[in-house]
């Protein structure tokens, strides 16, 4: 799995005129997902995510976690994020999931990150033309591959 995670002060997501998605202060999460995932790997990447300590603290340190500020996360399944561009111009995608595998593993996600911060997840809708809108904070931008663990 790989995750690209904003610090946003707000984000939405929009399928065909129809908001689906909206946080305030919180985490905006690009969630790609590859055929070698697994419930480990989800559950590695949920309490990474749940637990990251990007937010200002009291002297402005980056100390406080979701949890901390009662932030919110809105998470997008992206199966671009597994783009290979090592030939030609025009990306391959065969490293993504395909939707029978990459569905439950997104909506376990949705369920993991819900239960482990206590509140919904907002999200997009899976395999939709979806326009995300986002003001980063920071910016801060985190990138996380659940098979290089850095």
């Amino acid at each position: 799995m790989r995750a690209v995670i904003q610090r946003v002060i707000s984000a939405s997501c929009t399928v065909e005129d129809t908001v689906t998605g909206s946080i305030d202060t919180g985490f905006m999460v690009l969630l790609g997902i590859e055929d070698a995932d697994t419930q480990e790997d989800l559950e590695w990447l949920a309490q990474k995510i749940a637990a990251m300590r990007v937010f200002g603290d009291e002297n402005g340190l980056m100390n406080k976690s979701l949890a901390d500020i009662e932030g919110n996360i809105l998470l997008i399944s992206q199966f671009t994020l597994f783009a290979s561009t090592k030939k030609g111009n025009r990306p391959g995608f065969t490293r993504a999931a395909r939707p029978d595998h990459a569905i439950p593993l997104y909506e376990s996600m949705v369920k993991r990150l819900s239960a482990l911060l206590n509140k919904q997840i907002q999200t997009g809708i899976f395999g939709a033309d979806m326009k995300i809108s986002l003001v980063n904070d920071g910016p801060v931008t985190i990138t996380i591959d659940t098979k290089n663990k850095e």
